[in-house]
């Protein structure tokens, strides 16, 4: 996806994560009238299974079509998994329309169930985000109290800046905002590093997982993130990189289930939500 120098191991990894099949999903839905506001649905065997929702990763550019066997793959796993699609860079979406459609999935489709909202890179971007938008000022068209139960950023972006200065994917930060002359201006309102730094939480339970062997975002993100976060639980996979989180029986994409398994339980053994304890404060 971008033009840097890997390793063998990370273009391999690259390569045989992204080239997996496509899943069809058994159920599909809509939550917009737009042809990106759909969603694909994959509930668990069991009934009263533990609800995710994944946001896609690519850069803020690319379909969820790439993420769909993992998504598939967990639903075995006992999950009831949400994979929605929503507007994106370099077509219908970007500032602001990409953040809409986010804010929007997280408000609509969980319809009042608790849930763990887990991103993959551009979209961990997107689930902290969600996170913080109870920092937001009352006047974002994006401030809510009604927030994640449980957030998990997998191998995420969390630093705009950053991700511009490094020029992650060929620019990628910067036309997810629209360029240069509108950076410095949106950045406040849609970067999880700038929405923390004065709070130091964002009330809601969130762990960070990523590789110890991540080549695609440098680590530098993860760790500048968790200095300012200071109730983030921080989960580090050696000899893991940053596409075998999302590769169906991988070791990390069993961690990430794990994970899951442990935030959801933990959830359902809280006696109050987020967005509750959010409005107390």
């Amino acid at each position: 996806m971008t033009s840097r120098v890997v390793s063998a191991f990370a273009a391999e990894e690259e390569r045989r994560v992204l080239s997996l099949k496509p899943v069809l999903a058994p159920v599909h839905g809509r939550y917009g009238d737009h042809p990106h506001q759909v969603y694909d649905a994959w509930p668990a065997d069991e009934p009263g299974a533990p609800l995710v929702i994944l946001l896609h990763g690519g850069y803020w550019r690319y379909d969820r079509m790439h993420l769909t066997p993992f998504a598939a793959w967990l639903s075995r796993q006992g999950f009831d998994v949400l994979l929605p699609g929503f507007r994106r860079s370099g077509g219908a979406g970007g500032y602001p329309e990409t953040f809409d459609d986010v804010a929007r999935i997280v408000d609509t489709l969980p319809e009042g169930r608790p849930h763990v909202l887990a991103g993959h890179c551009s979209g961990g971007h997107l689930a902290l985000w969600c996170a913080a938008r109870a920092l937001l000022p009352s006047g974002s068209r994006w401030h809510t109290r009604t927030l994640p139960t449980g957030v998990l950023a997998l191998a995420p972006i969390t630093d705009l800046t950053a991700t511009r200065r490094d020029d992650l994917s060929n620019g990628a930060a910067l036309q997810l905002l629209g360029g240069a002359e509108l950076f410095d201006q949106r950045l406040p309102e849609v970067d999880p590093l700038t929405l923390l730094r004065d709070a130091g939480t964002t009330g809601v339970p969130t762990v960070l997982l990523h590789g110890a062997a991540d080549e695609e975002v440098p680590l530098t993100q993860f760790s500048d993130y968790a200095a300012v976060h200071r109730d983030l639980r921080t989960v580090v996979l050696p000899g893991t990189g940053h596409y075998t989180l999302i590769e169906p029986e991988a070791p990390g994409a069993r961690a990430v289930a794990e994970t899951l398994r442990e935030m959801s339980a933990a959830a359902a053994a809280r006696p109050g939500r987020p967005d509750e304890e959010a409005a107390r404060r």
